[in-house]
């Protein structure tokens, strides 16, 4: 296969991989997802994940039908990829995408909340621990004998159960045996420091030669310092000499001593020349040996090896997800054919949201405080106060759908999800053109046309057209929805335009309820269902009226005021405890 028969991949980033790659690893790398080696290679992070991600997820962003929808994706793998354990589960989390298939997702989903039950089971320490080795792994640069080294440690701090039994498989004490010889060996034959101690040895013994034949001349002047008269006695002192720098025995030194120099100098560099020789052969002949022997060792684990380093990287990924679920009190979400439905959900992106149920389609929750939502509705037109949470509402439905996709927990009490093979969220552009229509429509409408089951999160279309005619494309979308067997929520404040709504839509409102101490507004987010929502302009008018700088904007405002119900303001006041 070519790589630029990848998406993304130009000529420019084609030459880069293959120069430093080679074809093969360059195709292997974008085959499992390796966001690092397309980094060491000189390509973005940014752009290797956006490659990555439709390398084998094509179908999966293709699915993530708009710009809004995408972002939201993006901004929620940003969130998982932060409670990664190694930067390699962070890159594999940030080129997740939906799943084709309701098992595939049902399967990610089933070894998420087994990773977590079986991290939930762990004291402190044992979790300390395991957070220690990922991030020795990490700083070692996730090599083989870094991943079996956390092999070992994982199994030694308990991680047990059903998602780590890739890591009980492999043999201890073959990876144990492996341990010693991983990294100490080179393709080329080469042998790493500290892999044998005769070795290293005889390596110490050769860089001491090989600086005293760099110092030829000041070993001659040295020996000749302590007064030798003699050829006999300079070569007995040179032995003395060398054999006690070099850690070599007498023998050893005298076995290379050279026998026909024509004088002392000469006999010294002669001398010097040809223990570095012999030193050389004896390190190579050492060296060639213990190769062999790391490489037996290693090929007698490798299948263990191989065991190990895909069972770290994949014990990281669940793990780190698994700790995504945790630290946002994520929910398994039943995963059904149709419909989207949830209990308390929480927009992610917010502080201390406060929880909404709500629902398109058939379900069967049940949810607390008579929130449940109505049951059947293929389509809802959401209203209500300006800042009462209508946006925030469609972000999370489009949360909670994305996430489900992937196979990953949601936030929410409880929700069930629909397989949706689009998912159009569109939020309110303030601005008022042609073009911008055009391009609306554009993004939202093939969606719903094509082949597939579509989700329709929409706001506010009279921010784009005039009133009238964006309620007569409104009223559209909600027809072509209910044709189209799709799922919609759409957020209006035009419903007092709209025509008579088909059988399968309902109109839900949210209702500010007031102004604070503070004057700042006060909205039940949980949407009141089968009723229109109102947008009380007489909190807002009542805010700048209490809040104007000066008598000439306070005189402005009040005639607002007038105009929207002078009673209702000052009720609006008076209830926020207003001092004038």
């Amino acid at each position: 296969m070519r790589l630029e028969d990848y998406w993304g991949v130009g000529p420019k980033t084609s030459d880069r991989l293959e120069s430093a790659l080679g074809r093969e690893g360059a195709v292997a790398a974008i085959e499992s997802a390796d966001v690092r080696a397309l980094v060491d290679a000189g390509v973005t992070r940014g752009r290797a994940v956006r490659i990555l991600r439709r390398a084998d997820g094509q179908a999966g962003i293709d699915a993530l039908a708009t710009r809004d929808a995408r972002n939201v994706y993006d901004d929620l793998l940003s969130l998982a990829s932060d409670r990664a354990l190694t930067e390699h589960a962070a890159d594999r989390i940030r080129v997740l995408t939906p799943l084709p298939g309701v098992e595939a997702r049902r399967d990610r989903l089933d070894r998420i909340l087994a990773a977590r039950e079986a991290w939930a089971d762990l004291d402190g320490d044992a979790r300390d621990a395991i957070e220690a080795a990922f991030r020795d792994y990490d700083e070692a640069g996730e090599t083989e004998r870094a991943a079996v080294r956390a092999a070992l440690e994982l199994r030694e701090a308990g991680l047990r159960g059903e998602p780590f039994d890739a890591l009980a498989e492999a043999d201890p004490d073959a990876l144990r045996d492996a341990l010693g010889a991983l990294g100490y060996v080179d393709n080329d034959g080469s042998v790493a420091a500290g892999a044998d101690e005769r070795l290293d040895s005889l390596r110490s013994r050769l860089d001491t030669a090989n600086e005293l034949r760099s110092g030829s001349f000041d070993v001659l002047e040295t020996i000749q310092s302590r007064g030798v008269r003699s050829l006999d006695d300079f070569r007995a002192a040179f032995v003395q000499y060398v054999a006690q720098e070099t850690d070599l025995s007498r023998g050893e030194v005298e076995s290379v001593a050279a026998e026909d120099a024509r004088d002392a100098t000469d006999f010294v560099s002669a001398s010097l020349r040809a223990l570095v020789e012999d030193l050389e052969a004896d390190v190579a002949a050492r060296e060639e040996t213990v190769a062999e022997e790391l490489r037996d060792r290693i090929w007698a684990a490798r299948d263990d090896v191989d065991l190990a380093v895909e069972a770290v990287d994949e014990v990281a990924l669940s793990l780190s997800l698994a700790r995504f679920a945790d630290e946002y009190d994520l929910t398994p979400p039943d995963i059904a054919e149709t419909g989207l439905a949830v209990c308390g959900a929480r927009n992610l992106f917010l502080d201390d949201p406060q929880p909404v149920s709500y629902a398109v389609g058939d379900h069967e929750l049940a949810c607390p405080a008579g929130s449940t939502p109505p049951v059947g509705d293929r389509v809802s037109v959401l209203t209500g106060a300006n800042s009462g949470g209508k946006t925030t509402l469609l972000e999370t439905l489009s949360q909670v759908a994305i996430l489900a996709s992937m196979g990953l927990p949601v936030p929410a009490e409880s929700a069930v999800v629909g397989r949706f093979d689009s998912v159009v969220f569109h939020r309110r552009h303030a601005s008022f053109n042609a073009g911008v229509l055009e391009s609306t429509l554009k993004s939202i409408v093939p969606p719903l046309s094509g082949d597939g089951r579509t989700l329709m999160l929409v706001d506010e279309f009279e921010a784009i057209t005039e009133p009238g005619r964006a309620a007569d494309l409104l009223n559209g979308l909600v027809n072509l929805t209910v044709e189209r067997d799709a799922f919609g929520v759409y957020v209006t404040h035009l419903a007092d335009e709209l025509s008579p709504l088909p059988p399968e839509a309902r109109i839900d409102g949210i209702f500010a309820e007031g102004l604070t101490d503070e004057l700042e507004l006060r909205v039940d987010y949980q949407p009141r269902f089968g009723t229109v929502g109102k947008s009380t302009p007489e909190f807002i008018v009542s805010r700048l009226v209490a809040n104007a700088g000066d008598r000439a904007e306070r005189a402005g405002f009040e005639a607002l005021a007038a105009a929207v119900g002078e009673e209702a303001v000052q009720k609006t006041l008076s209830d926020a405890e207003f001092v004038g």
